[in-house]
């Protein structure tokens, strides 16, 4: 499995005898088991998946490949595979495993332990093919939802209650879960980036932000879209097409080479020469995957070149205090020839009569 050699690979090169994976999406990402407890061992000549009673047999079925060892307890298993083949150095995921954990395993085992970080998550930044159609179809699910939900917003329904309806549209469409719990914001609630839904009644004149994603075989997607309640003033419009030409502009240049730092600049700028700068205080997207949010970042501080197979959202916004916000987002798959946009819902300003 090519996964499997390039961490070994990295073991070459870090001196280690080992690497024990201990994050669960990783250790999906490596192994394809989707269970919620075991710890996957690579070494230059044995790929182990360790695990409890409860799932030895959800192993066998999704994982055959891998030698499976059942565990009562993880240091003796540990200990005895360490005895077993002679291992000196052990990598493990720093970003993972608490200084509790690690504290137990230096009492317990006579090993060096090597912290190393983002072995598996510079894998999992390029999606194959695979990846990418589960993230298609669970981007498909949420446009389908979008289009059904759409006809039944009105003034006087509550952002909770559109929140639900568009859950149950997902599920009943195939999703298996939400990538994230979803954002309906409605009037002074949508200039929070992250509002959670409430009670709160839409009314006329108000923004409504829609943030959601659905999973898919354990793939997330992620779209933004608003909208206006009633006839739009001029702030709305002047504030919505200012967003969506950033949107635009920055989404047009995702292609193989560029850095998400200057992606991320090709919106910003647009917002901040209009006067708008100190409004978008969040970066332009992020990668996702197994997990909502992945690297690599469209964002100031993230200057990875980009890479066919990455996934990107591509997701600018202006919020104002007391007002409301825009934000709109496209999910993209960076190609050799530039990109491809998997959000298929309209990008004109929608209003609700």
């Amino acid at each position: 499995m090519k996964r499997v050699r390039r961490i070994r690979e990295q073991l070459s090169a870090h001196g280690a005898d080992v690497f024990l994976c201990t994050n669960p999406v990783n250790r999906r990402y490596l192994t394809g088991f989707t269970g919620s407890a075991g710890t996957a061992w690579i070494s230059a000549d044995r790929q182990i998946i360790m695990t409890d009673f409860r799932y030895i047999e959800q192993v066998k079925a999704e994982s055959p490949d891998w030698e499976l060892v059942r565990i009562e307890n993880l240091n003796e298993t540990l200990k005895t595979l360490i005895d077993e083949n002679d291992i000196g150095k052990i990598a493990f995921e720093a970003d993972n495993v608490t200084v509790q954990r690690l504290e137990q395993w230096k009492e317990k085992l006579e090993v060096e332990f090597i912290p190393v970080s983002g072995w598996v998550e510079e894998l999992r930044s390029i999606k194959t093919e695979q990846e990418i159609e589960n993230i298609r179809q669970a981007a498909k699910i949420g446009d389908q939802a979008f289009a059904e939900l759409l006809p039944k917003i009105r003034s006087g329904v509550s952002e909770i209650e559109i929140a639900l309806e568009l859950e149950f549209l997902m599920r009943r469409a195939g999703a298996s879960g939400m990538s994230f719990s979803p954002i309906i914001a409605s009037g002074p609630q949508s200039a929070l980036p992250h509002a959670r839904p409430s009670e709160r009644i839409l009314m006329y004149g108000d923004f409504v932000v829609f943030d959601f994603g659905c999973i898919v075989n354990g793939y997330c997607s992620d779209m933004t879209r608003t909208i206006v309640i009633g006839e739009p003033e001029e702030q709305h419009l002047l504030i919505y097409d200012l967003v969506l030409k950033a949107q635009l502009e920055s989404l047009a240049a995702v292609a193989p080479g560029r850095k998400g730092s200057e992606i991320d600049a090709i919106a910003r700028d647009i917002i901040t020469d209009a006067g708008y700068g100190e409004y978008f205080g969040h970066g332009l997207g992020h990668s996702l995957g197994l997990e909502i949010h992945e690297s690599p970042r469209l964002s100031k501080a993230d200057h990875t070149v980009l890479q066919p197979g990455m996934v990107v959202t591509v997701e600018p916004g202006v919020y104002l205090p007391g007002f409301g916000g825009v934000r709109i987002e496209d999910l993209v798959v960076v190609r050799e020839d530039g990109h491809e946009v998997l959000t298929s819902t309209f990008k004109e300003l929608y209003i609700v009569d």
